[in-house]
Parts: C-alpha cells; sequence; structure tokens
C-alpha cells in the first residue's frame, strides 16, 4: 500500500522535491502518516511483505526514511500512549543510528497534554511479543524501550540506500500487558481488524473479552497520541548520524 506522495515544503520554499519514505505496518498508522511530502507503505505487520515493497522503492526517489506507528512497550515505566523517539534500532548483533531534529515548538505540542515523549531505543522481531515473559527477557536483553516489527527492516533498507533514517513510535500495549492471541490473529492481510474474526473468537472463548477490551483501549489511545505526532513528520530535519553500527567483533 503506498499512500499520500507529494512535494515536501517548507515555509513556501522548496527544501527538496523528494517525499519523505513512512513505514507502518497498520492500514491506521498509514492513514494517519499520508498527506503531502509523504510516500507512505504499508506492511500489514508481514516483516516479509515489508521486504517486498521496499525492493520495489527506488531509494533516489526519497529524502529519507521515518518508520511511524505503535510499538509493544519493554520498558515497564511506559504507559500507552508514551511516545519513543527512537535513538537507535537494534536486530541481533546490529543496531542502526537513528535522528531528527526538533525545534521547541515541536517538542513544546509533542509534550502537551498526556502525551509523554522519551527518547530511547526500539528492538526490531519478526514476529508479535505478546507475552510479558517475552518483553521483559527483550528489555532485559536489549535495553530497549519498545519493540516493533518495522522498524529494523526500514533501518536496514536506510543504511543500504545511504538514506538518513528516524523512527518514532508510541506504545501500545504496555510491558505489563500480554497482548491476547486473538488481536494478532484477527489482522487482515491489508491491516485491517477482521471484526468477524474477534467476535467467533470471543464466542469460542469469552474470557478474552476482558483482555481484548482492556488492549482495544491501549490501542486507542495509542492511534490519539500517534495523530498528535502528525506534525512531527513535517516539522523535522534529520541530522547526521552513522547510519550502521556493528556489536559482531
Amino acid at each position: 500500500m503506498t499512500l499520500g506522495t507529494g512535494d515536501y515544503v517548507t515555509a513556501g520554499q522548496a527544501i527538496d522535491p523528494r517525499p519523505i519514505l513512512i513505514v507502518t505496518g497498520l492500514v491506521q498508522e498509514a492513514r494517519i502518516a499520508a498527506g503531502p511530502g509523504m510516500a507512505v507503505i504499508c506492511s500489514s505487520s508481514s516483516p516479509t511483505q515489508l521486504r517486498a515493497l521496499l525492493t520495489v522503492v527506488d531509494p533516489e526517489t526519497i529524502r529519507g526514511v521515518i518508520s511511524f506507528g505503535v510499538a509493544g512497550g519493554l520498558d515497564p515505566s511506559l504507559r500507552s500512549g508514551d511516545v519513543v523517539l527512537a535513538t537507535e534500532v537494534l536486530s541481533g548483533d546490529t543496531r542502526w543510528a537513528a535522528g531528527l531534529s526538533l525545534g521547541d515548538d515541536l517538542i513544546d505540542r509533542l509534550t502537551s497534554g498526556r502525551r509523554r515523549v522519551v527518547r530511547g531505543s526500539l528492538a526490531g522481531a519478526e514476529e508479535v511479543v505478546t507475552k510479558r515473559s517475552c518483553k521483559a527477557a527483550l528489555h532485559s536483553e536489549t535495553g530497549a524501550a519498545a519493540v516493533d516489527m518495522e522498524s529494523h527492516i526500514a533501518a536496514a533498507y536506510a543504511a543500504d540506500a545511504g538514506l538518513p533514517f528516524a523512527a518514532v513510535r508510541v506504545i501500545s500495549d504496555p510491558a505489563h500487558r500480554a497482548l491476547p492471541a486473538l488481536a494478532r490473529a484477527a489482522i487482515k492481510p491489508n491491516g485491517q481488524i477482521d471484526l468477524g474474526a474477534v467476535l467467533r473468537g470471543i464466542v469460542r472463548n469469552p474470557a478474552t473479552l476482558h483482555a481484548l477490551v482492556s488492549t482495544g483501549i491501549d490501542f486507542n489511545r495509542a492511534l490519539r497520541s500517534l495523530r498528535g505526532c502528525r506534525d512531527y513528520l513535517i516539522g523535522t530535519e534529520f541530522v547526521e548520524s552513522e547510519a550502521l553500527v556493528s556489536k559482531a567483533a
């Protein structure tokens, strides 16, 4: 899925006519990100599909890459709706630096209301991390603030293409909350939620209803916070940083 391509301008003066590539996992995230100056792709929460989509993106046609969407919390102090501005992305023995500069006005807007903004690292995963114990183990191993399934792939693409990279992710399911298996199974290939599958799952196992309601509340709070981060995509500039740092000896 590709949404919202267009020219990028600031204060009436063209900085670079090429759009920023915005990488998302869910159609809800893609809709929030779409707009002038953005070329948005949605992986439908499939790392395999995301890699395939990126093979047809000509790096000469974009000026940078931003991973944008929700994430699972790993840091126990973070709650749903908190925003993580990535300092780096980690996957296995590889880590990629991430960076954007923010003006004071954008920082004020991002931190307004109940939205909390922190800087930290993101862990990349090939599958949804659902269990509390798995989140705790990943946090202990990596020290990452959150985990998602797109940032490490987007970062690798940016590094290979020699493009600047950044990531902004909003906590959806906090570290203390297990993500119900039904919530993951109900995502359609297009990234939308299969309400029929959810209802059938509840009928088969009514005990899942409470967990699904809590997950839904967290997810909606994260989406509201993500909408508040939309201006972040437009009003920031990439900062120079080393694109790739390997921990391997």
